[in-house]
Parts: C-alpha cells; sequence; structure tokens
C-alpha cells in the first residue's frame, strides 16, 4: 500500500487534472450535459488504453524509432501549442474540434496522459512496481473524470464573460505549457 501511496503522487502531479479543467472548460464549452458526459467517458478510456499501453510497450518502441523521451516531449508540446494557436486566433469559436474529437485530443491525450505522465510511468514503474503504476494512473485518470464532471458548477460560478475570459487565458496558458515543454525536450535532446 505504501509504494501505490508513493506511485500516486508524481503520477497526481503529471496529470495535474485540477490545471487541466480550465481547458476543458474551454473546450467544452457548449456543449450540452449528455455531450460533455460522453466527452469525459471518452478522455478517461482514451487516457488509460494510452498510459497502460505505454507501461506495457513504451520502452520497446522508443528503442526500435530511436525516439527518445526529449523527442517525445517536443512532439506533445508541439501539438499543444498547434491547439493553443488555433483557440487564440479563432475567437468566434466555441470549440476547436468536433465534439466526437475532444475526448480523445487533447484531453485524453495529451493532456490527461501526455509526455510527463507516459515519462513519469517508466520511471516510477522500476521503484514502485508493475501494480503500484497502473492502479496510481487508474486513480489518477478517475480523479481526472470525477474533476471534470463538476465542470458546469464552475461555468455558473464565472459567467458568460468569464468563461469566454477564461478561456483565453488557459490557451494562453496552453500555449505557455506547449513551449515549457518543447524547451525541456530540446534540453533532454541536447543533454
Amino acid at each position: 500500500m505504501g509504494n501505490l501511496f508513493l506511485a500516486f503522487i508524481p503520477v497526481f502531479v503529471a496529470v495535474d487534472a485540477f490545471g487541466v479543467l480550465p481547458i476543458f472548460v474551454s473546450i467544452t464549452r457548449g456543449l450540452d450535459k449528455k455531450e460533455k458526459i460522453a466527452v469525459i467517458v471518452q478522455s478517461l478510456i482514451t487516457a488509460l488504453l494510452l498510459a497502460g499501453g505505454f507501461i506495457f510497450l513504451g520502452r520497446s518502441v522508443f528503442n526500435l524509432l530511436g525516439i527518445t523521451t526529449g523527442d517525445f516531449m517536443i512532439a506533445g508540446g508541439a501539438v499543444l501549442f498547434c491547439i493553443a494557436i488555433i483557440d487564440i486566433l479563432n475567437p468566434g469559436k466555441h470549440r476547436r474540434l468536433p465534439a466526437k474529437d475532444l475526448g480523445s485530443v487533447p484531453l485524453g491525450t495529451p493532456l490527461i496522459v501526455g509526455p510527463a505522465v507516459l515519462t513519469t510511468s517508466l520511471i516510477i514503474i522500476t521503484e514502485y512496481g508493475l501494480y503500484a503504476t497502473l492502479l496510481s494512473i487508474f486513480f489518477n485518470v478517475l480523479l481526472a473524470g470525477v474533476v471534470f464532471s463538476f465542470s458546469d458548477i464552475m461555468i455558473k460560478v464565472l459567467g458568460e464573460a468569464g468563461s469566454k475570459a477564461l478561456s483565453k487565458v488557459t490557451s494562453l496558458l496552453l500555449a505557455a505549457i506547449a513551449v515549457m515543454m518543447i524547451r525541456k525536450g530540446i534540453i533532454l535532446v541536447l543533454s
């Protein structure tokens, strides 16, 4: 049980469900409750399948293709940056992707399970074991779903104008996170 708790903490920081919540609010704005639930379920399934698959196949695939963790962080950052720029430049749009795609990309990956979670999982599996790593990812992804489920309360508190402002600030933060991921990836590649 101690290993599970020790594995849970770094995955909690990597998933950052509360940090992703404003982005979730921004990209699901205008969706009805049924569509939001479908997006949440799709994002959780995508995140769990990706993380589980990566735990079992990640190092092998990286080695086979010659991909480093730095390469992976640069690619993930580039995708997030493109999403942020599209949102900033198209202020009239309520969401940047069709509702059927939101759960998979960008929510399931790279926001819930992205380079940080995948890299963290490869590190903690050697320290705390497979069982603790899998459970910590499962519980953290589930926690993200619970946090997203209460996003309507946040929208009611903020109102329409606050929601629009939050959307733009979130897009800027997303761009900054993307740049940070690219920077860290470059540092890893160059070191």
